[in-house]
């Protein structure tokens, strides 16, 4: 098997990946301008409510990959669940992991800039603290790839450790944003 095929058939190569990443974030945007455009004055309180539910996605995906991850390696390389594990983990990872987290960020970023000016400790921290959740997202990006092409050598109590990293880091995040310690 090579890296465009499988036994689960043929997987999105890079040219219809980047189309689709296209016209995902075309179609972000002109639905922000549209938001923006309808409503001017309250478009902050929209992007931050669409901010918020591509952080609940995000984090949603963020907890069952590596739980996915778990079941995987417990079964045996090439069995007819392993197969299915391998389209479950990826459309996960392309539908609704990658999506939510360019949402996140873009929207994030822009409610940091319009509602505070990027000023404040615990927002710097907020960030130390998103770029880290960004790190365990590319880690888990390339482990789909190791699983996909059957190169998975971690053990299922790596997964379930793995799998409680985003949990402590949302819990900070949460703690960081509502709390505003410093």
């Amino acid at each position: 098997m090579n890296e465009k095929t499988s036994s689960i058939g043929p997987r999105p190569g890079g040219a219809q990946a980047m189309t689709r990443a296209l016209v995902a974030v075309v179609v972000f945007l002109a639905l922000t301008a549209f938001v923006f455009w309808l409503y001017p004055e309250n478009f902050y309180l929209w992007a931050k409510a669409v901010h918020v539910i591509a952080v609940i996605a995000w984090m949603a995906g963020m907890l069952y990959l590596p739980r996915l991850f778990v079941y995987h390696s417990e079964v045996p390389v090439g069995s007819p669940q392993a197969e299915t594990f391998k389209v479950m983990e990826r459309r996960l990872l392309r539908a609704i992991i990658n999506p939510a987290m360019i949402v996140t960020w873009v929207l994030g970023l822009w409610l940091a800039w319009d509602g505070f000016g990027f000023k404040g400790g615990w927002l710097h921290a907020k960030i130390a603290l998103v770029l880290a959740m960004s790190g365990v997202h590319g880690y888990l990006s390339a482990s789909v790839r190791r699983f996909a092409d059957d190169r998975n050598e971690k053990s299922p109590r790596h997964w379930r450790i793995v799998n409680e990293i985003p949990t402590l880091l949302m819990i900070a995040i949460v703690i960081l944003v509502i709390v505003k310690p410093f």
